[in-house]
């Protein structure tokens, strides 16, 4: 049963209710009007004149009750057939053609426009046309001698009451078609105002009632054209929320919606005339508004742009939370960027994603050079997303010295891209592609089970003691499988989990997660140590080093270079080192390049240390015979 046809046939069955009932009224009340005006005739009529009179006003009770038991067909067809035989009798006993009862005959045909469809009608008009007809044959022929009475108050009585009568059924008739006529009118205001709802959502977004970016088009279409009447130039502004997804996350998509209905209202009040705001799509929006000719030194544009930052970074009441966020905004310029609507949505686009990796809270204008970066930046990101599928990677290691006996006793998992045509990527530019793609899960598992399959290795090799440290990404985290990738790759390399450690950067620290913190203390509790990468060079909350359960602490390297010669930084690592052993973890200096600068982390207490003074990363197969010689050295 298609269940789609149903509110359709409720409707047609209520119309078709409605119609019925409209008829059954009119019925009862002609044939209440009719039966009143016939009992009058026959109380004032004499001879046969009354007999079908009474005849007549018989009929009519019988089509009345006929009516007021829903027998509507029935009833009107009593109720015409009657009158219309009544009037034909009158008028044969009467004068004929020319009796007065001829003038009830039109008052018939209104009762049937009024109670049936085309078919009652046709068939009355035509029965109507018959007897008369008859009438004149019959009068010709012989047969019936017309008998023209003499005037009477009686006559003039039968006539006021069929004027009476088919006055009543013109007036019911043009009642019924002025109420048609005004529920038709209504009926369109209805469709006019539907139509104009249909228009403002599909040119709308229906939760801040901006323009959408249909309408957005269109908007810049003509505003483009105005700009080139007036030799001007139209700007066109990509707004991107910095952090609102955290706002969703925390408080959920009733929250944001609150957020972006009174950032829409803010951003319109900054919004002067010949400027449009739309809604681009989820946490984006876009400002057209005219703009001078050097776009550079625009004051009135870049000033109206910072309007628009520092609205946006305001604070904001959210279900009686605060909540500040920022926003970046790239910007393009047409005609000089470009003419056509989706040509400059890109390229304001890519202008600001340009402002993110400027800082967020700022904007960029478009510049060629991006549009560039970005080409480029789409063609690595396929290459990417083929070497992952392929295992397109190598993984080199370092080696983490004890600084006092200068045995190796960890080694670093450094994963590197290298290229057909020769060279290779650098981390730096692949790993933040990957976790963009959502590619770093799967580069960052097959990272894990390389280095434990390599590290249990050297174990059997003469290295018993050796260990292994991988760095992990945040986003890592975020499927909460982690811990399952880890233990698989244990179990299939037969490694001990004392002997793998994680290293976090201190991005991680932003995501106060406590799903993340969690994984942490699972991970720690098998056994597994955590590692704060490249310290003192980020985020650097010393509140969050016990809380993530990490054992050692990574000095960046870019405080240790300048030890042997600029003494400012030794405050500084001396300050990390003696804060690290206070909370019972160990430390590593990276960056080490010469035996001085490993004699002055020695003396200030580091435990261990990494970098070029040792070993360079190498490859699998070239760091097995170095580590046997770091082994025998003393």
């Amino acid at each position: 049963m298609d269940n789609n046809n149903i509110p359709d046939t409720i409707v047609d069955a209520n119309s078709v209710g409605a119609l019925a009932q409209v008829r059954r009224h009119r019925l009862l009340q002609i044939c209440g009007v009719s039966a009143l005006g016939l009992l009058i005739s026959v109380l004032i009529a004499r001879g046969i004149a009354a007999s079908i009179f009474l005849t007549g006003l018989v009929s009519l009770v019988g089509a009345f009750l006929l009516a007021y038991k829903y027998k509507i067909q029935a009833s009107s067809f009593v109720l015409l057939s009657a009158m219309s035989a009544m009037l034909f009798a009158l008028s044969l006993v009467g004068a004929g053609l020319f009796d007065i009862a001829i003038i009830g005959y039109p008052c018939l045909l209104i009762f049937a426009a009024l109670l049936g469809g085309v078919g009652l009608f046709s068939t009355l008009i035509t029965l109507t046309l018959v007897q008369c007809s008859v009438l004149v044959w019959l009068n010709l022929e012989g047969y019936v001698s017309p008998s023209t009475p003499r005037v009477s108050w009686e006559h003039l009585i039968f006539v006021q009451i069929i004027f009476l009568i088919t006055g009543f059924g013109v007036y019911v008739l043009v009642r019924d078609i002025k109420q048609l006529m005004t529920s038709l009118q209504n009926e369109n205001d209805k469709v006019q105002l539907s139509r104009a709802q249909i228009q403002h959502l599909a040119h709308h977004d229906p939760l801040t009632q901006l323009p959408n970016r249909l309408h957005g088009e269109l908007l810049f279409e003509r505003l483009l054209e105005q700009s080139k009447s007036n030799n001007t130039q139209l700007a066109m502004l990509f707004l991107d929320l910095d952090n609102f997804k955290p706002v969703n996350d925390a408080l959920g998509h009733g929250a944001g919606d609150v957020l972006l209905e009174e950032l829409a209202q803010r951003l319109s009040d900054r919004l002067g005339e010949g400027q449009h705001l739309i809604r681009f799509g989820g946490d984006e929006f876009l400002v057209l508004t005219p703009c001078g000719g050097d776009r550079e030194h625009n004051d009135a544009l870049t000033d109206f742009v910072s309007s628009l930052l520092e609205e946006c970074a305001r604070e904001f009441e959210v279900l009686q939370n605060r909540v500040v966020i920022s926003s970046s905004i790239g910007i393009a310029v047409a005609p000089k960027d470009g003419e056509h609507f989706k040509e400059l949505c890109r390229k304001a686009d890519i202008a600001m994603y340009q402002a993110k990796n400027d800082g967020r809270n700022t904007y960029s204008f478009y510049s060629p050079e991006q549009d560039e970066l970005s080409e480029e930046r789409f063609r690595l990101l396929q290459k990417l997303r083929s070497a992952v599928n392929a295992r397109g990677f190598d993984l080199h290691y370092q080696p983490i010295v004890d600084l006092n006996s200068g045995q190796p006793l960890v080694i670093e998992a450094l994963l590197r891209w290298p290229q057909k045509e020769g060279g290779m990527i650098g981390p730096d530019i692949f790993i933040p592609l990957a976790e963009t793609a959502g590619v770093i899960n799967q580069l960052g598992s097959w990272v894990i089970e390389q280095a434990c399959l390599f590290c249990a290795g050297q174990r059997q090799s003469g290295l018993p003691d050796l260990r292994v440290a991988v760095n992990i990404s945040a986003l890592q985290f975020n499927d909460g499988l982690l811990q399952g990738h880890i233990e698989d790759a244990l179990l299939q390399a037969g490694l001990p989990p004392e002997a793998l450690e994680i290293e976090l950067t201190e991005s991680l620290f932003i995501n106060d997660s406590s799903g993340i913190v969690a994984q942490l203390a699972a991970l720690s509790k098998m056994g597994i140590t955590i590692a704060i990468d490249d310290f003192g060079s980020g985020y650097s909350n010393l509140a969050y080093l016990r809380r993530f359960n990490a054992s050692t602490l990574k000095i960046d390297r870019s405080f240790i270079h300048p030890l042997t010669v600029d003494d400012n930084d030794v405050p500084l690592v001396q300050a990390m080192i003696t804060m690290a052993r206070s909370l019972g973890m160990s430390t590593v200096a990276e960056g080490i390049e010469d035996a001085a600068t490993r004699q002055i982390l020695l003396e200030m207490g580091c435990d261990f240390g990494q970098g070029y003074y040792w070993s360079r990363p190498l490859s699998a197969g070239e760091l097995g015979e170095h580590l046997k010689l770091l082994a025998k050295t003393k």
